[in-house]
């Protein structure tokens, strides 16, 4: 099951007719038109996860306990706490801002522990793809750049869950340990709230999202 604890975490036409005097027919007088081809289908993205998997690259999920040669942390504002799930084994630390009466703002961490080798630069490619598959995703804003210096793709936007829209910060890493084992680590960093929270937590998740650091233990 450690394989598959991967987390993977993402228009409108229309024609209106008219009525009128008949219009001329121009098409005598026109070239025959070229053959209609069929538009091709947009390729579903393939999650980080999956492309991992699919390149024989086992995750073995870490916890605070376990994760000792990188240091994953995010900072928790006040009126958040620490709300770990024992029963999400995947999960390295999540926070929620309790104080509210609706939808409970999350920043969630994910450390995976990578076995096997992969192209680091095609595997952070997928980094989008796990919220681009989400329900009517609408991206805000998005980068490849590293994080500070280590492989990373950060998208946001928001989707649908439920009746219910969200709006999502998304960070994939790829981290690396000392060497000689230069242990690889594959890091997701989210924070979600509703979208009509986004101006009165606006604050603390830009405390989250500044805080959050991967970097040597």
């Amino acid at each position: 099951m450690r394989c598959r604890r991967f987390v993977a975490g993402l228009a409108l036409l229309v024609l209106v007719a008219g009525c009128g005097a008949k219009a001329p027919d121009y098409q005598s007088v026109l070239p025959p038109p070229s053959p209609k081809t069929a538009t091709p289908t947009p390729e579903r993205p393939v999650p980080i996860a999956d492309y991992l998997l699919n390149h024989g690259v086992n995750g073995v999920p870490m916890t605070q306990a376990t994760l000792t040669d990188i240091k994953v942390s995010m900072p928790c504002p006040p009126g958040w706490s620490v709300n770990n799930n024992p029963k999400q084994q995947a999960t390295f630390e999540v926070i929620r801002k309790t104080n509210v009466a609706a939808y409970q703002p999350t920043a969630m961490l994910i450390v995976f522990k990578l076995i096997g080798n992969f192209d680091v630069a095609e595997a952070i490619r997928h980094g989008y793809a796990d919220a681009e598959l989400s329900d009517r995703f609408n991206r805000l804003n998005a980068s490849m750049a590293d994080f500070h210096g280590m492989p990373s793709a950060m998208i946001e936007g928001s989707y649908n869950l439920g009746d219910q829209r969200l709006h999502t910060y998304n960070r994939i890493v790829i981290g690396t340990g000392p060497p000689p084992a230069n242990q690889r680590y594959l890091v997701q960093f989210s924070v979600t709230t509703a979208a009509d929270q986004a101006e009165s937590v606006g604050a603390d998740v830009e405390s989250i999202i500044k805080g959050f650091t991967v970097a040597p233990a």
